[in-house]
């Protein structure tokens, strides 16, 4: 059904190979601190694509910045932080709880009440944290 699963989980296991013994010394060397200039530049370089409606240029650089984001994922696992399961996970259920009117009671909303209701719950999601 969803071909584009057996490409992500590749893109893991390429991540965790390039760290892994036997693996490139570079992507080895690096950490989260080391990654934030290439991060900044790899969305720069996003950015930039997208200004110039530049498709070709676009997948590519979502592509780099999407190897920078499995690669700090896999370094804070390997330091037993987070997975990037966990990032997953998270995002995953920040948009289900973030859009209730669509996965949870059906309403029809304005986009006005929608942008309301959308922070109303990212309000409500910021206050449990400080507890």
């Amino acid at each position: 059904m969803y071909h584009h699963k057996s490409h992500f989980f590749r893109l893991i296991e390429t991540v965790k190979t390039l760290r892994g013994e036997g693996g490139c010394p570079w992507d080895k060397r690096q950490t989260t601190v080391s990654l934030v200039k290439y991060l900044q530049s790899e969305f720069d370089e996003l950015l930039a694509a997208i200004n110039n409606d530049d498709n070709a240029n676009l997948c590519e650089e979502l592509g780099d910045l999407l190897f920078i984001i499995i690669l700090i994922s896999e370094i804070n696992s390997e330091e037993n932080t987070f997975s990037i399961e966990n990032v997953l996970e998270g995002i995953t259920e920040k948009l289900i709880r973030r859009h209730p009117h669509v996965f949870g009671d059906k309403q029809d909303l304005d986009e006005e009440a929608l942008r309301r209701q959308w922070q109303e719950i990212k309000a409500m999601e910021k206050a449990k944290k400080l507890i």
